[in-house]
């Protein structure tokens, strides 16, 4: 089954029970199994792959300091790449958010949005968690994305 086939059908609510499956799972850098470990790329590989079936692109290896080192907008580009692009003022609970974590600086952390002014993601150090949208990330949401072909609430 095509994804063009396979996706009209998802409603946002498949999106977030496929994430929400993932609360819990300890952090680990580059890893991508619910369970036993993700960092924040990994949990939206994750529930594609959930969702969709196989990832859209290769993961290449990366490091903790990639977006600093490369000075690339490699999560960016592949955000544009695999999902649709919505204004930030328009996500809404299954949308993707991508976060700047300093000014000028490529986008380094990408969560799901979860709820009204809730997120949910990989915590550096700790585990997936789903939080509050607070002042500390609405100042560092860049961007907003929705998942191809899926139903609206």
């Amino acid at each position: 089954m095509t994804l063009e086939m396979r996706a009209a059908d998802i409603p946002r609510d498949a999106i977030l029970a496929a994430a929400k499956s993932w609360i819990d799972t300890p952090y680990q850098h580059q890893a991508s199994v619910k369970g036993a470990g993700c960092d924040c790329l990994g949990l939206i590989r994750g529930i594609w792959r959930e969702v969709y079936g196989a990832e859209p692109l290769p993961t290449p290896a990366y490091t903790p300091d990639w977006a600093e080192s490369m000075g690339q907008e490699t999560l960016l580009m592949a955000a544009q790449t695999c999902l649709t692009p919505i204004e930030k003022t328009e996500a809404q609970a299954g949308d993707v958010l991508l976060f700047r974590m300093a000014p000028n600086a490529p986008c380094k952390h990408i969560a799901l949005m979860s709820g009204h002014e809730r997120i949910l993601h990989a915590y550096w150090g700790k585990a997936v968690v789903e939080s509050y949208l607070v002042p500390y990330w609405t100042r560092r949401h860049a961007f907003s994305f929705t998942f191809p072909k899926i139903e609206n609430l």
